[in-house]
C-alpha cells in the first residue's frame, strides 16, 4: 500500500473520495490520510453528532482545498446522488450509532442506518461506473453470543475453550439483537448481496471498538474515550454490568490502514465482510481499562455501578485472520500504548473549537 505524502489514484481516475459520516472520528482520521496523500475528499455530514463539528474545521484548516464539505443527511437522496456521482470511491460511515438510542426511536435508527444503506446503493448502483464502497458495519450483528461458555476471574470473562478465545470468526451465524443491530446487519447484508446481485464493487468491515484522536466518545458510543473524557473532568464512571466485559480495541491509524487495503484489493474482497479489531492480543476488560487510564492520571476514576443494557456482550473479541490473510493486514498500536496516545491528544489541547467561518461556504 502507499503512503506518505505520495498520491493514490482512484480506481476511475483522479475523482473524489466520499466519505459518509466523514465528519464523525474514523471519517475525520480517514479523511485526514487521504488528503496527506494528495487525493480530495467530499465529507458527507449532517454534523448532527456532538464534537464533529470541531472535526470538520480541524480538517479544513489542516487540508484546505482538499477537504470539501457536503453539509447533509444521508437520507437526501437528491443531495446524495449527486455528491455519489462526483466520487471514485465511498467510504459509508454515516449512521446512528448507539443501541440505546435505537431501543428509544427504532424508526429513526432503521431510516439512518437500513435505509440509508440501501438509497446509497441504488446510487452507486445507477452509476456508469459504479465506484468501490466501503461499509463500516458492527460486531453487534452476531448478537449476545449467548452459547458461549465464559469464566469469570478477578477482572474480565474469558471462553473457556482456548480456541474460541482467539475470537470470533465470520463464519459465526449471524444473528441480530436490538434495533441497532437489526438495523445495521439489514445494511450490512445489502452491502454483500448488491455486490452478489448486481456487481457492485463492495465489501464490509464488521467493527469491533475503535479507540483514537478526534472521538467524542459518550457512554452510550465510543467507551475507551468516554472513560478518558469523564476521568479528565472528575466525573462518575457507570459501569453497567460488572465492569468485566472484554473487548478487543483497534486503534484508528489501524482501521484506516485496514479500509485503505480493503479500497486497494476491491477486486478480490468485492461482496466479502470481514471482521476488523486488534484481535485477542488487545482484548482489554472495561475494568483494565479503567487501571490503565488511573496509572496515566495518578488517581483511579470515580466508578458507579448500573444494570446490564440490552445488547451488552459480556465478551467480544474479533478475529480477523481471514482479513489478515488476504491482504497481510496487521495492527500495529498496541493498546496500553493507544490508550496513553489517546489520553495525551484529549489533554494537549488539540480540539478546536467549531468555526462558523469554516463551515459557511458548505451550508
Amino acid at each position: 500500500m502507499k503512503d506518505g505524502t505520495s498520491p493514490i489514484l482512484d480506481r476511475n481516475g483522479d475523482r473524489p473520495v466520499l466519505i459518509t459520516g466523514g465528519a464523525g472520528f474514523v471519517g475525520t482520521n480517514l479523511a485526514s490520510r487521504l488528503a496527506r496523500q494528495g487525493r480530495k475528499v467530499i465529507v458527507y455530514d449532517n454534523l448532527s453528532r456532538a464534537g464533529v463539528e470541531r472535526n470538520l474545521t480541524w480538517l479544513k484548516a489542516t487540508h484546505g482545498d482538499m477537504v470539501e464539505a457536503e453539509v447533509a443527511d444521508i437520507r437526501d437522496g437528491e443531495r446524495l446522488a449527486a455528491a455519489v456521482a462526483r466520487a471514485g470511491s465511498v467510504f459509508h460511515f454515516a449512521a446512528q450509532v448507539a443501541v440505546t438510542t435505537s431501543l428509544t426511536d427504532p424508526v429513526h435508527d432503521f431510516e439512518v442506518n437500513a435505509l440509508g444503506t440501501l438509497r446509497l446503493l441504488e446510487v452507486v448502483r445507477a452509476q456508469q461506473t459504479p465506484p468501490t464502497v466501503l461499509f463500516s458495519s458492527t460486531n453487534k450483528v452476531y448478537g449476545a453470543l449467548a452459547d458461549l461458555e465464559l469464566e469469570e476471574g478477578p477482572a474480565s470473562y474469558q471462553p473457556r475453550d482456548p480456541v474460541q478465545a482467539l475470537g470470533v470468526t465470520e463464519d459465526r451465524p449471524l444473528d441480530f439483537h436490538s434495533p441497532y443491530g437489526c438495523s445495521k446487519g439489514a445494511a450490512d447484508q445489502y452491502v454483500v448481496d448488491y455486490a452478489r446481485s448486481y456487481g457492485l464493487p463492495a465489501a464490509v468491515l464488521r467493527m469491533s471498538c475503535i479507540y483514537g484522536p478526534h472521538q467524542f466518545g459518550t457512554e452510550d458510543q465510543g467507551w475507551v474515550a468516554h472513560f478518558l473524557i469523564a476521568a479528565g473532568k472528575g466525573d462518575t464512571i457507570t459501569l453497567y454490568g460488572t465492569g468485566k466485559q472484554v473487548r478487543d480495541i483497534l486503534h484508528v491509524d489501524d482501521l484506516v490502514d485496514a479500509f485503505l487495503l480493503a479500497e486497494e484489493r476491491m477486486p478480490d474482497l468485492r461482496g466479502q465482510a470481514f471482521n476488523m479489531g486488534g484481535g485477542a492480543e488487545n482484548a482489554l476488560s472495561l475494568r483494565t481499562v479503567l487501571n490503565i487510564i488511573e496509572e496515566l492520571q495518578g488517581a483511579a476514576p470515580a466508578v458507579s455501578f448500573g444494570p446490564w443494557r440490552t445488547g451488552d456482550q459480556p465478551w467480544y473479541v474479533a478475529n480477523s485472520a481471514r482479513f489478515r490473510q488476504a491482504t497481510g493486514w496487521s495492527p500495529k498500536v498496541e493498546a496500553r500504548d493507544g490508550i496513553g496516545r489517546l489520553h495525551r491528544w484529549l489533554t494537549s489541547g488539540q480540539i478546536a473549537p467549531a468555526s462558523s467561518a469554516a463551515l459557511a461556504e458548505s451550508r
